[in-house]
């Protein structure tokens, strides 16, 4: 168990061995995005940078929708964490590798129906959409690995061994690298390569993961209790956190396919250079994602423990460092975007395109960074259905802004609708923070008692 630290020096000593590994970890994620658009970039035509930009979001929406095996794990693992119960954090982790194995099993059962209904939204041209489904059909038998790896990863952040996951997502995104090289640049595999990449180390990535969750297990001590695992009660508890926290993810995802959507419409020129600038915008959001990571486990290891302070602390410690990185990612892409563009595509056309689009990458990093930190917080508290109902309002602007803006400003108002959707997510979260702050300690939330279905560990 680690304790709360009890000065200011001592916060941010602890924020900093918390938020480094897990930056470390996240930025290994875009990092891959960037090898898989530079590979594919070095294909001729812009048919194969699309055709990754849909499967992607095609993955994207599926794995995200479901990446409520990592932040709910998370949340409910870490306040267990902070009430010293090593059964239920054993718990947690048989029930999130549980229920990872059943989706990602049903997902192989349904790939045929979910390439329907994408061909249907997504409206690609007759020269990408055949390598979208190629690369799809290899790449949806890593389902169960991937999810498993979620659970994994939730589990690792919940009981603040950072190390653990930094480790094994180092692995798997070290290893995809060097295999999508060899695959597409080497042995020519072209975008199936990239597929092949990716489910290889996802599986080996989960031995490994099992083998650290083993040793993290030993030093926590504990044993497995198959009355505690089945526990009705839990179970509901983390159904209810899941259900909340994948509406938002589905919510967020569907912003995403409509933004991918109506850049498709505007050409395969438009859709390649949005692909080369998401690119610019997952890189800082993971980096940040250091911080807001590092409040969930440090929220919730505060409610756990009914520690009103240390949930204060965490909350502005944590955004401070997080607003601060935000602002060096939003000058540094002001004053090197041109250059990232270049490295990214030798495709002059995408080039020139994604030129005109890069005030948007300068200004993102500083408007999302509060939707990022209310996240990990609300998260971290479990109080995932005031995310879900933040995240539905911000999308419901979006959606209707989207054909509006785009119809006078193009892909400019695209952007700007995006800008809007993540502000709105940060200013949906902190009007509703003020309640959670208040209750931490006693145990409430609004409309609910001490104890009840959403509290305690």
């Amino acid at each position: 168990m680690t304790h709360a630290p009890t000065s200011p020096r001592a916060f941010n000593r602890r924020v900093w061995a918390l938020a480094l590994p897990i930056m470390a970890t996240n930025v290994t994620v875009p990092l891959l995005g960037l090898v898989d658009t530079a590979v594919v970039g070095r294909l001729p035509g812009p048919e194969f940078m699309g055709a990754v930009a849909i499967a992607a979001v095609i993955m994207n929406v599926i794995y995200s929708s479901l990446n409520f095996l990592r932040m709910g794990t998370t949340g409910l693992t870490a306040q267990s964490f902070g009430a010293g119960d090593a059964d239920q954090m054993r718990s947690w982790l048989a029930r999130a590798c549980l229920l990872s194995a059943l989706l990602g099993l049903g997902l192989i059962a349904l790939q045929m129906p979910i390439l329907g209904v994408s061909h249907w939204l997504m409206g690609p041209s007759a020269a990408v959409w055949p390598l979208t489904e190629s690369y799809f059909q290899i790449r949806i038998w890593g389902a169960p690995a991937a999810l498993l790896n979620f659970a994994l990863l939730g589990w690792f952040f919940g009981v603040q061994n950072m190390r653990a996951a930094l480790i094994a997502q180092v692995f798997l995104n070290g290893l995809n690298i060097v295999l999508d090289i060899w695959f597409v640049l080497g042995l020519g595999w072209g975008v199936d390569g990239v597929a092949w990449a990716t489910i290889i180390s996802e599986y080996a990535a989960v031995a490994l993961g099992f083998q650290l969750a083993a040793a993290q297990l030993r030093r926590l001590g504990g044993r497995w209790r198959w009355d505690r695992i089945r526990d009705t009660s839990r179970v509901r508890r983390m159904l209810g956190v899941n259900r909340d926290i994948f509406i938002r993810s589905m919510c967020l995802q569907a912003a995403f396919v409509i933004f991918t959507s109506a850049g498709t419409r505007m050409g395969d020129e438009v859709l390649a250079a949005n692909t080369l600038l998401l690119q610019f915008t997952m890189f800082s959001s993971y980096a940040l994602d250091g911080f807001a990571n590092a409040a969930e486990a440090m929220a919730g290891q505060a409610v756990g423990a009914h520690d009103r302070s240390l949930f204060r602390q965490a909350v502005k410690v944590t955004t401070a460092w997080g607003v601060l990185f935000a602002c060096l990612f939003g000058l540094s892409y002001w004053l090197f975007g041109t250059a990232v563009v270049d490295t990214l595509s030798t495709v002059p056309d995408v080039r020139a395109t994604a030129y005109a689009y890069l005030p948007w990458m300068a200004a993102l990093p500083v408007v999302s960074v509060w939707s990022f930190q209310f996240d990990g917080i609300f998260i971290g508290a479990t109080w995932t259905r005031e995310m879900r109902n933040g995240m539905a309002v911000s999308f419901a602007v979006f959606a209707a802004a989207v054909p509006v803006v785009t119809a006078t400003w193009g892909n400019h108002g695209l952007w700007a609708a995006f800008t809007l959707f993540m502000s709105l997510r940060g200013v949906t979260m902190g009007l509703m923070f003020p309640r959670l702050a208040a209750g931490v300690g006693l145990g409430l939330r609004p409309g609910g008692l001490a104890g009840d279905a959403r509290g305690g560990p």
